[in-house]
């Protein structure tokens, strides 16, 4: 497995496969690595001829107060698991290289990043849209590979590629769960082992909604105000709403496809989930 820090070293590294034939699948992460990632690792590796990881903790998505600082780091844990799932090349860079002295250019998020994540977190997709636009530039790949745990994310990064016609396709990828339905996140490790049961609160809303919504119920209030008495046990709720699965503008009946998204803090860790229905 080839590691890469320096950016012409990686894109190069890219376009040599491209131009002996092989598609090159990508993976943005974090790092701290669970299942979820690899299950990305995985589907890039089916559907393309190799995977190129990049673990990089962006600090243009994080606002102060965020957990920039504590957001963990397990670099060489991470290492030895996507050698162990056959990846390629691991790019590496640090905040010096992709945010060198001078940088001043962003990229303005597309209207679905608005509402939501965009109203608790105000700078965090324009942080988003900047860092995956110039790993798409440092990486010219032909797939990248999403998880919709961060649907509101995948969803920006979609509307994002098809506004400014970027040469890449987005794959969404389902979400992971641990056996009792917590939705696979880095951040899970910060919860202590009451903090982890009360973090069931989010899919159990999720599982309310969605068993509300399959015997017939189709009026968004009702739906919200059956996730937000499940969440009542989380020490703040951001939001637990209904919206338009490709917008997410808000409904208040159902009469296309919607989603489901809650986002709450439990202790000191801020946790997101959704389901489309």
């Amino acid at each position: 497995m080839d590691t890469f820090r320096d950016i012409e070293e990686m894109r190069d590294w890219c376009r040599r496969q491209q131009r002996s034939g092989r598609t090159v699948g990508l993976v943005p992460t974090m790092g701290a690595l669970h299942e979820g990632h690899l299950s990305l690792v995985r589907r890039a590796n089916a559907e393309c001829d190799c995977c190129v990881t990049t673990i990089f903790v962006n600090p243009t998505q994080f606002a102060a107060g965020e957990d920039l600082s504590r957001y963990p780091r397990p670099l060489e844990e991470d290492l030895d698991l996507l050698r162990g799932e056959g990846v390629e090349a691991v790019f590496l860079p640090t905040d010096s290289v992709m945010y060198p002295e001078g940088f001043g250019t962003y990229v303005s998020p597309p209207p679905v990043a608005r509402r939501l994540e965009g109203e608790s977190r105000p700078e965090h997709f324009r942080g988003v849209t900047t860092v995956v636009t110039k790993l798409f530039q440092i990486i010219p790949a032909d797939a990248a590979f999403f998880g919709q745990k961060d649907y509101q994310q995948l969803r920006v990064v979609e509307h994002m590629v098809r506004d400014l016609n970027m040469p890449i396709r987005i794959v969404p990828c389902e979400i992971v769960r641990e056996a009792d339905g917590l939705a696979m996140s880095s951040r899970n490790r910060y919860l202590s082992e009451s903090e982890r049961e009360t973090a069931l609160s989010l899919s159990r809303a999720l599982d309310r909604a969605a068993a509300s919504f399959e015997s017939g119920e189709r009026n968004v209030d009702s739906l919200e105000q059956t996730m937000k008495a499940e969440l009542a046990k989380c020490d703040k709720v951001d939001y637990a709403v209904v919206a338009d699965a490709d917008t997410l503008e808000p409904l208040c009946e159902i009469e296309q496809r919607a989603v489901v998204l809650v986002a709450a803090h439990v202790g000191r860790t801020r946790l997101i989930d959704n389901r489309i229905l």
